[in-house]
């Protein structure tokens, strides 16, 4: 099993989402997250006067696949629904998940899925 994390651009979020879904990738959870990368955040004007924005808004998306071909599958449509070309377009993270139980069965692994 692994786990895919992606964070990408908010806007970018529905495009995301309804490919996985598509692709019969079905199980997500989605957090509001702010960070950034090579970028270093970015100058803004408010009012007249100039301010920083050090951390960007960003959408962080966690999808836990049963198999090795779900991964690339799952990496290859978010990397291609997330992609602008421009810089922040965000990271794709990729770990071994162990074990997954299911509360309310007890079920486990990728039963639990």
């Amino acid at each position: 099993m692994k786990k895919i994390e992606a964070v990408i651009k908010p806007f970018k979020l529905e495009e995301v989402k309804d490919a996985l879904v598509e692709a019969g990738i079905e199980g997500m959870t989605i957090s509001e997250v702010k960070g950034y990368g090579r970028q270093q955040g970015h100058t803004e004007l408010y009012r007249g006067a100039e301010y920083v924005v050090e951390f960007i808004p960003k959408v962080k998306i966690e999808v836990v696949v049963s198999s090795d071909e779900f991964a690339t599958t799952a990496i290859k449509i978010i990397q291609e629904a997330a992609h602008t070309g421009k810089i922040g377009d965000g990271k794709i993270f990729v770990s071994d998940i162990s074990n997954v139980v299911r509360i309310r069965t007890g079920e486990e692994d990728t039963d639990a899925l």
